[in-house]
């Protein structure tokens, strides 16, 4: 009987710290209350001070809490990387699996769009689409303007072109799965390949997509912030650990402790989704 590994110490450190960010990024409401802070509350007086008793992690240039900001930008920050992965993720599962079912002309057809999907350059194509204007593609401009559509712009941009590394996971998964005796049986009893992708495939695809899953969220914030600090991402006064960054430029040797908070932050959460991802790929292993 095979024992199942233990995640080690790597993942439960990765693991550790993710939640300790969530919880403090979902507590952002309370924290900031009890410590009767605002994150866009402007005062000029109080521009750039160093971290104090008021401001535990200092101001930025308009005078507004870090703390407070880093705690919002967090939760947006992770969203977009939550949900960008998921998306990505839910695209290249349902390619992946109806590419190694089917076979064939069908399997090669998906594996050539995902040879030429991976042969694009991300990050120039990141910055051509996210630069696209969204009241030219029938979006109206009221939201376009919002912070909102910087949010759904960067998830939908990720989950099209981030899908790749998923899809190829899960077809060769499914390659493997679909010789199964399960699978034959079900076959043999007249079951669809609806039902059968469904019922007997996507189960047992499941633990490869989440590690795939893990690893592609600490990509996708790393995209955010770099679309962002480009000026093509979460724009202000929404704030995200990206634009922070973009807007500490200025002040980056007056008041260091502006870029180093969130690039610090963005810097622990990649370290720990990328430890915690290699950890469920050992434990998948075993």
């Amino acid at each position: 009987m095979r024992q199942t590994k233990t995640l080690g110490l790597g993942g439960w450190v990765g693991g550790g710290l993710l939640a300790v960010l969530a919880l403090a990024c979902l507590g952002a409401p309370v924290i900031c209350r009890a410590l009767g802070l605002e994150p866009e509350a402007v005062d000029l007086l109080a521009a750039s001070l160093a971290p104090s008793w008021d401001h535990p992690m200092g101001t930025d240039d308009l005078g507004r809490d870090l703390l407070a900001r880093l705690l919002w930008g967090g939760r947006v920050s992770l969203l977009v990387g939550l949900i960008g992965a998921l998306a990505a993720a839910g695209i290249g599962t349902a390619l992946g699996m109806v590419a190694g079912y089917r076979g064939g002309r069908v399997d090669a057809l998906l594996m050539r769009l995902t040879d030429g999907i991976i042969a694009l350059p991300m990050l120039p194509l990141l910055i051509v689409l996210a630069a696209v204007d969204p009241t030219k593609l029938g979006v109206p401009e009221a939201f376009a303007r919002s912070p909102e559509m910087g949010v759904l712009r960067i998830v939908i941009i990720v989950a099209l072109l981030g899908w790749t590394t998923t899809a190829r996971l899960v077809r060769a998964t499914t390659l493997s799965l679909k010789e199964r005796d399960f699978v034959r049986a079900a076959q043999a009893l007249g079951a669809d390949e609806g039902t059968i992708l469904r019922r007997h495939i996507l189960p047992n695809v499941l633990p490869v997509v989440s590690v795939a899953v893990t690893l592609a969220v600490g990509q996708v914030i790393l995209l955010e912030s770099a679309l962002s600090f480009l000026g093509l991402g979460i724009q202000p006064p929404m704030p995200s650990w990206g634009n922070m960054l973009t807007g500490a430029l200025e002040t980056i040797w007056t008041a260091p402790w502006q870029a180093a908070w969130p690039g610090g932050l963005i810097f622990i959460t990649v370290i720990a989704v990328t430890l915690l991802g290699d950890a469920l790929t050992e434990r998948s292993k075993g």
